[in-house]
């Protein structure tokens, strides 16, 4: 087996996995974990930044991941106001998500990466010939890197929104215990 199919066999998993978990996140209780939603959130920023960072050759690029930022921003605001908080008896503070907003982002970004991987399939089965000069995968499409954006945008603001109204949530249990 060629190596650079190796690295794809190894990748694939992790990826699906990675999905996975990330799809069943979004239906049902989900237990408020303040650490890990500040850690998730500085690691969306920090990609934001570096794929940011990595598409200063061609403005297009980072256009469509700020442009898609902004706009996953906004869906992350809206996803905010239909997120309802309530006290579970075993897990503690908890929120429920609207199932679509994550759902439709999660099926937005597998099925852009699929397309994307179609297109780019017989360039890696080429990968014989080097220093064509032309980025693969996901760098070379404002298209992609917008639907990426998207993602970012939305956790970073969505998970942000958690944090605040999970603060306003705890008060609000404090007085009406106290009332």
């Amino acid at each position: 087996m060629p190596a650079h199919l190796t690295n794809y066999l190894i990748m694939l998993p992790l990826l699906a996995w990675i999905v996975w978990r990330r799809v069943s996140r979004q239906f049902g209780r989900q237990p408020i974990r303040r650490k890990r939603m500040i850690a998730r959130i500085a690691v969306f920023a920090i990609l934001g930044g570096l794929l940011a960072l990595g598409g200063l050759h061609k403005a297009a690029l980072v256009e469509g991941l700020l442009g898609g930022a902004l706009i996953g921003g906004a869906i992350g605001l809206l996803g905010l106001r239909l997120t309802r908080f309530e006290v579970d008896p075993l897990r503690g503070d908890c929120y429920v998500p609207n199932p679509w907003f994550g759902a439709v982002l999660s099926v937005l970004l597998l099925g852009r990466l699929a397309w994307r991987l179609m297109v780019v399939w017989p360039q890696l089965q080429q990968a014989s010939a080097p220093g064509t000069g032309q980025p693969m995968g996901y760098a070379s499409s404002p298209l992609t890197m917008l639907v990426i954006g998207l993602l970012v945008g939305y956790y970073i603001v969505y998970f942000s929104g958690l944090l605040i109204h999970h603060r306003r949530f705890q008060r609000g249990q404090l007085r009406t215990t106290a009332a």
